[in-house]
């Protein structure tokens, strides 16, 4: 074979990626035909058709497929060198870190305090979903994910998830709410409250714990993020079934009472990386003892 041409192949990265040749030539500044020609080039350099086309999509061939996962460990590994290049050299060093938007404030602090007085350190945090935190972590636009459940890992996606934390679930509730000496049953059964939805590890094991017992609870709200149920629970709209870190400051004022912890019921934190060549050195001082 040949040298190979790194530029028809990031021309069909470009392409594969988009999934249409118009746009990608638009968004280059180039003619369809210059495009064309250049994945054309590489198939012949290859020997295999990239691309078949279904009605105005290009759709990738097996050979495509196995050529774009190779493309995205190149150009991936390059943007990994030029970043950390970058960095070299500088007095001050920067650590991206991507939260998903549900997870607790108290949590993420603690996370952070061991660099949190570094001179030397930029902290540059994001929020969002799952989903988006980790295409990012991919393409090496952040560092280090923190998220309640693991990743699935392949040969193809090396995920690396560091466990670092499992915090017991507990009902809490203003002093308002907790009057008498109830069981956690009783107040289950007579006090309304405030839940994770559905789809998460915490309401997936209180809605089963709850029909164990044969209860009905009330539900006054359904909430996907942390700091809104901390927010209601403090407002005694109801009792919120929650890791008591996530309200830490108002059980140490007495705002609000931990009535108990609900047996077998937890929530798992974790740190996800990803297999690097150039990992960010303040990785490490992050996860120093901190991975179960």
């Amino acid at each position: 074979m040949s040298e190979f041409n790194y530029h028809h192949l990031r021309y069909f990265w470009a392409v594969a990626h988009d999934g249409n040749l118009t746009r990608t030539a638009e968004r280059l500044n180039l003619s369809q035909s210059a495009v064309s020609i250049q994945i054309k080039q590489l198939e012949a350099q290859l020997g295999h058709a990239l691309f078949e086309r279904r009605g105005r999509q290009l759709i990738l061939t097996e050979a495509g497929r196995i050529a774009l996962d190779h493309a995205d460990a190149i150009f991936s590994a390059g943007r990994e060198l030029v970043g950390t290049l970058e960095e070299q050299g500088r007095e001050r060093q920067a650590i991206r870190i991507g939260s998903l938007a549900t997870l607790s404030r108290n949590f993420q602090m603690e996370f952070l305090r061991p660099i949190l007085d570094r001179s030397d350190v930029d902290i540059i945090l994001r929020s969002g979903t799952s989903a988006d935190l980790l295409r990012a972590l991919e393409a090496l636009n952040l560092d280090i994910v923190l998220i309640n459940q693991p990743p699935a890992r392949d040969a193809v996606t090396p995920f690396v998830s560091h466990r670092l934390s499992e915090q017991p679930v507990s009902l809490v509730g203003t002093p308002a709410r907790l009057t008498g000496n109830r069981s956690l049953p009783e107040l289950l059964s007579t006090e309304p409250v405030i839940l994770p939805i559905a789809d998460t590890g915490i309401r997936i094991g209180f809605d089963a714990w709850t029909e164990r017992l044969g209860i009905r609870p009330q539900i006054a709200a359904e909430v996907d993020d942390m700091a809104m149920m901390r927010l209601l629970a403090r407002e005694s709209v109801g009792l919120a079934v929650l890791p008591p870190i996530v309200v830490q400051d108002e059980l140490n004022s007495g705002r609000l009472i931990e009535v108990g912890q609900l047996p077998d019921i937890g929530e798992t934190f974790y740190a996800v990386t990803i297999t690097r060549r150039f990992p960010n050195p303040i990785l490490s001082d992050l996860l120093k003892s901190r991975a179960l």
